[in-house]
């Protein structure tokens, strides 16, 4: 049976390792629905106390907080980044080459909304 995509959603960012970090979009692409960042936030919000999900390890595709800066909850999340050895610069980005997680899509699995090409079909 195929995993639905907020399970996929949760498992993916309870694999996030200490010290690294995804994006809304790279979560979304690897539970199979590359256009499902918004998804992605929904299952944060509804799930991350429940199943204990490192939300602070989920940035937004530049590499910053989603949250206002200067507010409780982005403060929360910087210092939690912090604990683990993640650094942001004086503009509030961090370095996705150094940080990002480098999770891959399996091999053979193929995103929904990816066009086969003429030379695939029979």
């Amino acid at each position: 049976m195929k995993e639905s995509f907020a399970k996929a959603v949760t498992r993916l960012i309870a694999a996030i390792p200490e010290g690294k970090v995804a994006s809304y979009g790279q979560i979304a692409k690897l539970a199979g629905k590359p256009q499902g960042s918004r998804g992605v936030a929904w299952v944060l919000h509804s799930s991350s106390e429940t199943h204990h999900l490192p939300w602070h390890r989920v940035l937004n595709s530049r590499g910053r907080i989603s949250f206002p800066e200067g507010s409780a909850l982005y403060m929360k999340q910087k210092r939690l980044l912090k604990k683990e050895g993640v650094f942001f610069s004086p503009s509030g980005e961090l370095d996705l080459d150094l940080y990002q997680w480098k999770k891959r899509e399996r091999a053979g699995k193929k995103s929904r909304n990816q066009p086969r090409m003429f030379s695939e079909q029979k």
